[in-house]
């Protein structure tokens, strides 16, 4: 299948993929409070079986990764949204305070998710669930059992996606058989396994470029990150005192169409009446035959909504997100 008919299935039907980025299991009595200490958002509201994102900093305060922070009733869980490994991670939780009751485990031993996103993934989500899937509300999580996962296995599904489509996360100590599982109902419906550009393309044109481009090259302010900070909370988390805060005229990260099949490259000068104004830092794969779609940091005011811009030798134009509607949000569950 083509890189265009995956990204079609996750417009239209449902695409099945494998997180890249290493799972992180956090248990013990003081978690919430170790996960206080470097986390981008506070834990005291945190609800069990439930699900958000948060940033991770550098000590320099930069974003070091966007985690999705999966809260159990005994144990709390993370899940990279961009591209690390388990070095860097482990590095970085050896940087951490893990005084008291805290037990960090990365990539834990048996455990793998794996997911589907798409109009028509809450269909497989329905097949896995004791009660109406109607009911697993956005960024909740409930325990399911696999079909011909062994006797005692774990298993949980969250409703969170990343592309602005329905998508759902399967968490399992089963991984290939949940993997399988997901895939077949995948394929039962139409859908189909996708590859990371049909993924990228799908999700930058939902807002969030972040997961494949990858948040460590920007600061958090250009990067337009800053939705994702509790400000109240700066010198409470690992990093937080070197956070440049945001101010109304800077540059900041942008959306810009050109035409398809002119893709310029990362680094290039985008220019308004001869100006430079900005420069390209991430170009979205070429799967939606309509235009291309590029993030630049551009300075202000040029970041508004349809500014025309010259990037390279072509005409580009800012553009809002969503670029595309998302045929999920036009249909209901069920």
């Amino acid at each position: 299948m083509t890189t265009i008919t995956q990204y079609q299935a996750l417009r239209t039907t449902v695409g099945f993929h494998i997180p890249s980025a290493p799972l992180v299991r956090i248990t013990g009595e003081d978690r919430l409070e170790f996960l206080d200490s470097f986390l981008s958002r506070s834990c005291d509201f945190v609800d069990p079986d439930t699900t958000r994102e948060c940033l991770a900093l550098t000590e320099d305060g930069l974003p070091l990764t966007i985690f999705l922070h999966i809260e159990r009733e005994e144990e709390s869980w993370l899940l990279p949204r961009t591209d690390i490994d388990n070095e860097a991670l482990t590095s970085y939780f050896d940087g951490l305070d893990t005084d008291g009751d805290v037990s960090v485990e990365i990539a834990p031993q048996g455990w793998g998710a794996a997911a589907v996103e798409g109009p028509l993934s809450w269909q497989i989500a329905e097949q896995l669930l004791d009660f109406d899937v109607a009911g697993l509300v956005l960024h909740a999580v409930a325990d399911v059992v696999i079909p011909g996962a062994p006797e005692g296995s774990e298993a949980w599904l969250a409703r969170v996606g990343t592309t602005g489509e329905y998508g759902y996360l399967l968490v399992s100590n089963s991984p290939d058989i949940a993997r399988t599982t997901l895939l077949g109902r995948a394929e039962e419906i139409g859908g189909q396994a996708v590859d990371a550009d049909a993924l990228a393309r799908v999700q930058a044109e939902a807002g969030m470029p972040y997961y494949a481009m990858g948040v460590h090259h920007l600061d958090v302010a250009e990067a337009d990150l800053a939705w994702l900070v509790d400000w109240q909370r700066i010198g409470e988390f690992h990093g937080s005192d070197n956070l440049t805060v945001p101010v109304r005229n800077q540059r900041r990260l942008t959306a810009v169409a050109v035409p398809a099949g002119h893709r310029p490259a990362v680094g290039e000068t985008i220019t308004a009446g001869g100006e430079s104004v900005g420069v390209v830092v991430y170009v979205a794969p070429s799967t939606n035959p309509d235009e291309e779609l590029l993030f630049a940091l551009v300075d202000a005011p040029f970041w508004a909504s349809t500014i025309p811009l010259t990037v390279g030798d072509q005409d580009g134009v800012t553009v809002t997100l969503p670029r595309v509607v998302a045929a999920s949000s036009l249909n209901k569950l069920g």
